[in-house]
C-alpha cells in the first residue's frame, strides 16, 4: 500500500484533532483517551517540524503561543458592539417588557434567555470559515487585536465545519475561566510559591491581554459565543436559529439557553437559573433576555450603544454566611480608628473574603457584631465586603463584645472621639500607622504618582525607620532601598527613578498629596486655581480661604490649622527644598470645548484618568464623580459599568474614547 503523503496525513491529523478538541472542550464528551490524543498531537508536531512549509495558521500546533508583542494594535469593529442595560427585579423587567410590547404592538413577546457570563467580551472574525482576527470589545467601536491570544483557547475552533460558509462572519462572545479550572490553576500557583488570582473574571481578562501569547496559552481560558455581527451570505429569522447554527458549524455556544414566552416565561427561566447558579461550572451574575425575532429586533433598534431589544436581568448581590473570628482596629493616615472584622475565609461574589469593615464604633454597636458571631456577608456593590447583619439565632453565649480602645494600638497615644462621636482618632503626632498612611496617600496616582510605592513597602519603610516623614522619600537611594526584604537592585532603581520623576508635578496634585484634612481632589484644584503658589496658600487667613469656591467655615478652619502647625509648614518647605516643583495651573482656554459643561468619566481609558480630567478642566469643563441630570457628557471607556447605565437612563450624551479624543484635538 502506498505511503500517505505528508500533506495528506497532516490534513487528516488536523481534522481528527479539531474533532477531538470539540468533543472534549465544548461537548464534554471525549471519544479517545488522553494518551491517544497526545499520540496524534505528537505525530502532528513531528511532521510539521519535518515539513515547516506545510504548517497552516489553523493547525492545532498554533495554540501554544507565538512571539511577544510590544503592544496591542487597535481594531475598528465593522458593526458596533452594544452593551446591555440592567434591571434588578421583576417590576423593572415588567417595565422593559411593556416597552417592547408597546413598540411592537404585541400582546406577548417571544424572548431567548441565556446566562449572563462573567467574563470578557470579544469579537471573532471568520473569512470563508477560517478564523482570521479577534479583538476585545473596547469602547464598542474600537477594541484591541488579541488574535494570537484567542488562538490559544482550546475550545475555539480555528476553522468552521460544513459547506457554503459565509464569506465573512463576525461573531461575539465571552472569554471566561471555568470554576474548576480556576481553582486548579490557583492551587498550582500556590504550590509554586506564586500569588493566586483573586477571581475568575479578572484572571480571564488579564490572561487575554497578555503581550506574550505563551503566557495566555498557559491559562485555562474557555469561550462561549452568543451573538452575530456582520455576516455575508447568511440570514437568520430568530436569535435561537442563530445560536443553533453557530453550534452546527462548530462554535462553542452555551447549552443553557431557552425560548420564553412573555413575562411569565422569563420569570420562570430567571428563577430556575438563580436556583442553579452555584451548580453551574462557571460564574454568572444574571440572565440575558433578548427579543428572539430578527424582524422585531430591527423594528426596535437601539439607543446610543444600548439595544432596545435586550436587557440584563441581574441577580441580587450575593450574600454568604461567615463567622467573625475577632474584631480589630486599623489606624488610617488621619488617625481615624476603624473597626474591622476578621472572618473565617468565605467565597462571596467571586472572591475569597476574610475581612469586612465595620466603619466606626456607632455602626459596630448598631449591628451589635461580636467576636464569634455568625453573620451575613456581602460585597457592597459587588466590591467592598460588608457585614449585613448578625445571625442571632446562632449565638451560643460565648460571643465577646468588642471594647473600643482608649489608646492607639500602634503608638499607645490617647484616642479622642470627634464631637458627633462617630469617628475616634489617634492623637499621636508620630504614630507609625499614620505615617505609613500618609506615605501611601502621598504616592497615589492622583497625588504625586510614585509608581511602585505600595502599602507593604510604605509599612516596611516606616518599620525600619528608613523614612520618618514624606520628605525622607527624596533622600532614598538604590543602596538603602536594596536593604529591604524582597527589594532587588532593579526594583530599587525603578522606585528611585519614580520618586525623582514625581518632583515635577502640578500644584493641585501637590496640595492633594499633603493630606490636608477636608481637602480632596476637587478642593485641591480650587485652591491651586485661586492661590497659584504654595506661599500665599500657606499664609492665607480663614477669611481669604473662604473666598475660594466650595470652601466653607469649617474647611477654611481645617486648612488654616494645618498650615499653622509648625511641623506641617516645615515639611512643605523641606519638600520644596528637596526639589519638588509644583507648577501652577494652566490658564483655562476661553471658549474651550467643555466650557460650562459637567463631564463624568467611567471605565478604563488608554490615557491616564487624571490626564483626561485635566484636559477637560483645561478646556473649561468640570469633572464630576457621579451621573445626574446636570451631567452634560459621559466619557465611557472599556468595561464601563453602572454610570453608563444611569447616563443612558437620563439621556446624557455618551462619548466613546475616540470621540472624546477627537474633541480634545
Amino acid at each position: 500500500m502506498a505511503a500517505v503523503k505528508p500533506a495528506e496525513r497532516l490534513k487528516q491529523l488536523r481534522t481528527e484533532l479539531a474533532h477531538h478538541n470539540r468533543q472534549y472542550y465544548t461537548l464534554d464528551a471525549p471519544e479517545v483517551s488522553d494518551a491517544t490524543y497526545d499520540g496524534l498531537m505528537n505525530e502532528l508536531l513531528k511532521l510539521e517540524a519535518e515539513h515547516p512549509e506545510l504548517v497552516t495558521p489553523d493547525s492545532p500546533s498554533q495554540r501554544v503561543g507565538g512571539a511577544v508583542l510590544e503592544k496591542f494594535e487597535k481594531v475598528t469593529h465593522r458593526q458596533q458592539m452594544l452593551s446591555l442595560g440592567n434591571v434588578f427585579d421583576e417590576a423593572e423587567f415588567a417595565e422593559f417588557d411593556d416597552r417592547v410590547k408597546k413598540a411592537l404592538n404585541l400582546e406577548t413577546v417571544t424572548y431567548t434567555c441565556e446566562p449572563k457570563m462573567d467574563g470578557l467580551a470579544i469579537e471573532l472574525v471568520f473569512e470563508k470559515g477560517r478564523f482570521v482576527q479577534g479583538s476585545t470589545r473596547g469602547d464598542g467601536t474600537i477594541g484591541e487585536d488579541v488574535t494570537e491570544n484567542l488562538k490559544t483557547i482550546k475550545n475555539l475552533p480555528l476553522t468552521l465545519e460544513g459547506k457554503n460558509l459565509p464569506a465573512l462572519l463576525e461573531v461575539r462572545g465571552e472569554v471566561f475561566i471555568r470554576t474548576a479550572d480556576f481553582k486548579r490553576m490557583n492551587q498550582q500557583l500556590l504550590e509554586r510559591g506564586e500569588e493566586a488570582f483573586v477571581n475568575p473574571r479578572n484572571s480571564a481578562a488579564g490572561s487575554l491581554r497578555q503581550l506574550d501569547s505563551k503566557m495566555t496559552a498557559s491559562r485555562p481560558l474557555s469561550i462561549y459565543l452568543y451573538e452575530v455581527g456582520v455576516v455575508e451570505g447568511k440570514t437568520f429569522t430568530s436569535h435561537m436559529e442563530k445560536l443553533d447554527w453557530l453550534e452546527k458549524v462548530g462554535l462553542p455556544v452555551n447549552p443553557r439557553r431557552a425560548v420564553a414566552k412573555g413575562l411569565a416565561g422569563v420569570m420562570k427561566e430567571y428563577e430556575a437559573l438563580l436556583a442553579d447558579r452555584h451548580g453551574l461550572p462557571y460564574e454568572i451574575d444574571g440572565l440575558v433576555v433578548k427579543v428572539d425575532g430578527t424582524d422585531e429586533r430591527n423594528r426596535l433598534g437601539q439607543v446610543s450603544k444600548t439595544p432596545r431589544w435586550a436587557i440584563a436581568f441581574k441577580f441580587p448581590p450575593e450574600e454568604m454566611e461567615a463567622q467573625v473570628e475577632e474584631i480589630v482596629v486599623q489606624v488610617g493616615r488621619t488617625g481615624a480608628i476603624t473597626p474591622v472584622a476578621n472572618l473565617k475565609p468565605v467565597f462571596v461574589g467571586g472572591v475569597t473574603v476574610s475581612r469586612a469593615t465595620l466603619h466606626n464604633e456607632q455602626e459596630l454597636r448598631r449591628k451589635d457584631v461580636r467576636a464569634g458571631d455568625w453573620v451575613f456577608v456581602r460585597r457592597a456593590g459587588d466590591v467592598i465586603p460588608e457585614i449585613v447583619k448578625v445571625i442571632t439565632s446562632k449565638r451560643t453565649g460565648q460571643e465577646k463584645e468588642f471594647v473600643f480602645p482608649t489608646a492607639c494600638p500602634i503608638c499607645q497615644s490617647p484616642v479622642k472621639k470627634e464631637e458627633d462621636g462617630a469617628i475616634a482618632r489617634c492623637t499621636g503626632k508620630h504614630c507609625p500607622a499614620k505615617l505609613a498612611g500618609r506615605l501611601r496617600h502621598f504616592a497615589t496616582r492622583t497625588a504625586m504618582d510614585i509608581d511602585g510605592l505600595g502599602d507593604k513597602l510604605c509599612e516596611a519603610m516606616v518599620e525600619t525607620g528608613m523614612v520618618k516623614t514624606v520628605v525622607g522619600l527624596y533622600s532614598l537611594t538604590v543602596k538603602t532601598l536594596s536593604g529591604l526584604e524582597r527589594m532587588g537592585e532593579k526594583s530599587a532603581k525603578n522606585l528611585v527613578d519614580a520618586i525623582e520623576r514625581s518632583k515635577k508635578t502640578t500644584l493641585r496634585r501637590f496640595i492633594y498629596a499633603l493630606g490636608i484634612p477636608e481637602v480632596g481632589e476637587a478642593t485641591a484644584k480650587a485652591l491651586a486655581d485661586h492661590f497659584r503658589d504654595m506661599k500665599p496658600l500657606m499664609d492665607a487667613t480663614i477669611e481669604s480661604l473662604q473666598a475660594v469656591k466650595d470652601v466653607g467655615p469649617e474647611m477654611g478652619k481645617a486648612i488654616h490649622g494645618y498650615f499653622e502647625d509648625a511641623d506641617n509648614r516645615a515639611m512643605v518647605e523641606a519638600l520644596l527644598a528637596a526639589g519638588v516643583k509644583p507648577e501652577p495651573p494652566e490658564a483655562v482656554a476661553a471658549g474651550g470645548t467643555f466650557t460650562g459643561k459637567t463631564v463624568v468619566i467611567t471605565g478604563t481609558l488608554t490615557m491616564p484618568r487624571q490626564q483626561a480630567q485635566e484636559e477637560i478642566e483645561r478646556r473649561g469643563g468640570k469633572v464630576s464623580g457621579s451621573v445626574s441630570k446636570k451631567t452634560d457628557f459621559l466619557v465611557a471607556g472599556e468595561e464601563a459599568g453602572s454610570k453608563l447605565t444611569k447616563a443612558k437612563e437620563l439621556g446624557v450624551k455618551i462619548l466613546t474614547e475616540a470621540e472624546f479624543q477627537a474633541l480634545l484635538k
